[in-house]
This record gives C-alpha cells, structure tokens and sequence, in this order.
C-alpha cells in the first residue's frame, strides 16, 4: 500500500470516528436533558432520573435516546406514547 493511500484511509477512519463521537455528544446532551425533566416532573435525583430512563427503555423496548427525546417533547407540550407514559408512571412509582 502507497503512503498516498494509507494517509486516505487513515483520513476516512478519523473522519468516520469524528461523525461518531459528535453523534454520541449530542445523544449524551438529550440524555442530560431528559433526565433534568424526570429529576423536575418525579422530584428525584439526577442518578435517579438516569435509573427511570433507563427503565423506561427497557421496559419499552425502545433506545434510551429516543425515550429521552420524547420527554423533552413531553416536556414541551406533546404527549407521550401509552406505554411510555404506563412505564414512566411505574418507574417513578417506584421511586417513592
């Protein structure tokens, strides 16, 4: 292999895991977000929150960040989903 194209291949790989790490920051800030929603509506902790919406995702088979963007949303005025909204009642039950 030529220097030539071992430096694209490298430049290919930096910019693949440069796109990755920016999709985790922002997923990471709508985790953050979501959870003070859940420490605001529930009145619980932050490591509490994080428990609820991990909860939440499991329970409802569905990713972490999506539960976490549906509570932003909730928090905005739209509604949640029926099984969102049964889960999230049980997991901050549960928290009492």
């Amino acid at each position: 292999m030529s220097q030539a194209n071992a430096l694209r291949e490298e430049i290919e790989r930096l910019r693949t895991e440069n796109a990755q790490l920016h999709r985790a920051v922002a997923s990471h800030a709508i985790v953050d977000q979501a959870i003070g929603v859940l420490v605001c509506i529930g009145r619980i902790s932050p490591d509490d929150g994080f428990s609820v919406l991990r909860y939440v995702s499991q329970r409802t088979n569905t990713r972490l960040v999506a539960v976490a963007e549906q509570l932003i949303k909730h928090a905005q005025g739209a509604a949640l989903t029926d099984t969102v909204q049964s889960e999230l009642r049980a997991a901050l039950a549960r928290m009492a």
